[in-house]
């Protein structure tokens, strides 16, 4: 699947901003720009934006991974934040951590445009393999 494919199969990682730039199973890279629109009080990007640029591209490397006809689904997800967001692009790394026959798990790594570590985010994913 090409990354402009992989976005549109998620529409709300679309509708959030999400952006995919590199898309293999060992390694998924995207982005999201600040706006006034993704910011809480103070317009320090939002939490929830920052969680849906990692979600989106951790599923996305799970999905890479999956083994054919299988499917997969988020069992848990688990946020660290570093520092906030006030202006330009955060940049997102996800990578997998475990591949294994029943679960995935990712590590997504976060970072502004001075390459400071934004936040971590490390979540589990089921594979849903059909009966």
């Amino acid at each position: 699947m090409t990354t402009e494919e992989l976005l549109e199969a998620m529409p709300f990682a679309a509708a959030v901003g999400v952006r995919i730039d590199a898309a293999a199973p060992g390694e998924v890279t995207g982005r999201l720009e600040w706006a006034p629109e993704r910011c809480t009080a103070g317009g320090a990007m939002h939490g929830g934006a920052l969680m849906a640029l990692a979600d989106s591209l951790g599923a996305v490397c799970a999905f890479l991974n999956l083994p054919p006809e299988a499917s997969t689904t988020t069992l848990e997800s688990k946020t660290n934040f570093f520092r906030g967001v006030r202006e330009g692009t955060v940049r997102a790394v996800a990578r997998p951590l475990h591949v294994g026959r029943t679960s995935i798990v990712v590590q997504t790594d976060l970072y502004d445009d001075r390459d400071r570590r934004v936040a971590q985010v490390t979540q589990t994913q089921a594979v849903l393999t059909p009966r």
